[in-house]
């Protein structure tokens, strides 16, 4: 069966940030006087957003400032400016769906911004060009939002429809949709 469309999270799917992401959230959360690791955080948090992160780690007693949000996503961005990996077989993957005629979109929780860092060196930014969404558009995930615009953009049927993430969110936005 070919599908009538792929949609693909971004981080920690096509391009390894969650690591530098991690490491940057829990060393910040630490200073603020919640001892945490990035680890803990992944298992928590991957899929999630910065604001929910925030909010929890102020529930559980982290002294965070007010721009905290807007602190994080300034270093998350210098950092992911370095550099990050696309993860190996990606590009040909999406170069054989391409070949097979299979509309490809991105959705992710993610800014913009940090999807133009990360994809951009690699040339995926250019190449999905108009079919990269994120919760600054679109409702986060696990709203179906972002994935029924696709099927809705592409005329997919919702059974012949994929969506490839790493967290649970993501998935679930998938069978929500």
């Amino acid at each position: 069966m070919t599908p009538d469309l792929v949609v693909f999270d971004c981080d920690g799917v096509l391009v390894a940030t969650e690591g530098p992401m991690f490491d940057i959230f829990a060393a910040s959360i630490t200073a603020h006087g919640l001892p945490v690791t990035a680890h803990q955080l992944a298992t928590e948090f991957m899929g999630g957003t910065t604001p929910i992160m925030r909010n929890e780690a102020i529930r559980r007693g982290a002294a965070l400032p007010p721009d905290w949000v807007e602190t994080m996503n300034t270093e998350i961005h210098a950092r992911i400016a370095q550099g990050v990996d696309v993860f190996d077989g990606v590009l040909d993957l999406i170069t054989a769906l391409e070949g097979a005629g299979v509309p490809i979109y991105v959705a992710s929780n993610g800014t913009m911004k940090r999807m133009g860092l990360s994809l951009g060196p690699s040339g995926l930014w250019d190449r999905l060009s108009g079919r990269i969404m994120s919760r600054e558009t679109f409702a986060a995930k696990p709203d179906p939002a972002m994935i029924q615009h696709a099927m809705g953009q592409t005329g997919a049927r919702a059974s012949h429809s994929f969506m490839i993430d790493d967290s649970a969110p993501g998935c679930q936005a998938g069978v929500n949709a």
